[in-house]
């Protein structure tokens, strides 16, 4: 939300306050028993404004607070990918690399989806896995699918072909399909750039690390619901109607009070 829209929205509510103190002035010019009626209109009033003209501003508040920490020299984010084969991670890696704020791309396992394994099937596949290839050194066979991870300089590419070509001399089949684990680490005040340019590609971070995002969490944690909120935003109509209720009955006090501490000053 732009600058110019959020002090609209706030000058609104602020009217909208404005109307309900001169509702509560009106106090006096009603029945006792119309008190009621002034407060539950004051919260109504209260909670709509609340609702339609402050909410949206509260939503903002994560944004607003992770701006500071865009604009610390220094911060990095790391985004953790999930990747399809059909990808051309080299391709994708170029033009990542390409951009200002980058400073690493790294293909971190690959997960090849296969049947359900009964348990003979699965201790084979546990036994065999890291005689593929030698870059197989660390891997785990699950119940339905084989996971790699990749070693420096081993790209998910290279893993991908040798256990394709394997499969291929032993079961006479072909693997269509993985799921590529990536890491890509940027400079926070780049972090939304990164972010579209993935988006293009349809690739959406499944997790984010840095300062942005843990700025994020934590006002998300700190925040109302917008029920909550609404609520809140009602009682400050309350309040407002009671201050204007009472009015006649404060500034006098305030006088006199102001008064009798102008006197004692001169004694």
């Amino acid at each position: 939300m732009d600058i110019i829209t959020t002090i609209i929205y706030i000058v609104l509510f602020i009217i909208m306050m404005v109307f309900v103190f001169s509702i509560g002035m009106l106090r006096r010019y009603m029945p006792k028993r119309e008190v009621l009626l002034v407060l539950a209109v004051a919260f109504f009033i209260g909670a709509i404004g609340g609702a339609f003209f402050l909410d949206p501003i509260y939503d903002e508040l994560p944004a607003v607070a992770s701006t500071v920490e865009k604009n610390m020299p220094y911060n990095e984010e790391t985004l953790y990918l999930d990747l399809s084969s059909s990808i051309d991670t080299n391709q994708l890696r170029e033009q990542l690399s390409s951009m200002e704020g980058f400073k690493s791309f790294d293909e971190t396992s690959i997960s090849i989806p296969m049947w359900s394994f009964n348990e003979k099937e699965h201790d084979y596949f546990e036994s065999i896995v890291g005689n593929i290839d030698s870059h197989y050194e660390q891997y785990n066979v699950t119940s339905n699918s084989i996971n790699i991870n990749l070693s420096q300089n081993y790209t998910a590419s290279q893993a991908l072909k040798s256990f394709s070509d394997w499969y291929k001399l032993v079961y006479d089949d072909t693997i269509s399909y993985a799921q590529i684990k990536a890491v890509l680490v940027v400079d926070s005040a780049k972090l939304d750039d990164f972010e579209q340019a993935l988006l293009s590609k349809g690739i959406v971070a499944s997790h984010i690390e840095g300062p942005i995002q843990d700025s994020v969490n934590t006002t998300n944690s700190s925040m109302l619901s917008n029920v909550e909120f609404t609520l809140v935003c009602g009682g400050i109509g309350v309040i407002v109607a009671i201050i204007g209720i009472y009015m006649d009955s404060v500034v006098p006090a305030y006088r006199r009070f102001k008064k009798f501490m102008n006197t004692k000053r001169k004694r």
